[in-house]
């Protein structure tokens, strides 16, 4: 039993320190570097009337900076300006009927726990080139 575990510890301290001198390569062949690029920096679009939506069960997109925004089980951050009191002094969308729903499609008096965290589901547009070719076209 010893032996066995000295083996594989053997094994594995070969095996980590020639780590460095192993070559990554891509699936297509080609060797990878050690350490990737940087991503480029993106800023969020804000977009005056919306961002358009891509297809008809789409969650709308947010035209805005949310990064300060704080979502916590207390505290909605988004409510100040979507909420049902708000919305139209603040000039905003109103949060969905379907967001006052609970999973049985009974009507509730406040939004529903399932629907709570808005970044679930709603997200900021990030200005840049897309990662990949993408041909996508909705329907309209």
């Amino acid at each position: 039993m010893k032996s066995k575990l000295i083996g594989i510890l053997v094994t594995a301290a070969l095996f980590v320190g020639s780590g460095s001198a192993l070559a990554v390569e891509s699936i297509s062949g080609q060797s990878v570097p050690e350490k990737s690029a940087d991503p480029e920096k993106r800023k969020v679009e804000v977009v005056q009337g919306g961002i358009e939506r891509s297809y008809k069960e789409q969650p709308p997109m947010i035209p805005h900076e949310i990064e300060k925004y704080q979502i916590t089980v207390q505290n909605n951050g988004c409510l100040k300006c979507h909420s049902e009191m708000t919305y139209q002094t603040e000039k905003a969308p109103r949060v969905g009927d379907s967001h006052y729903l609970d999973r049985d499609g009974k009507k509730l008096e406040n939004i529903s726990s399932r629907r709570w965290f808005c970044t679930q589901c709603h997200v900021p547009q990030l200005s840049g080139a897309p990662l990949v070719k993408n041909e996508f076209q909705g329907r309209k």
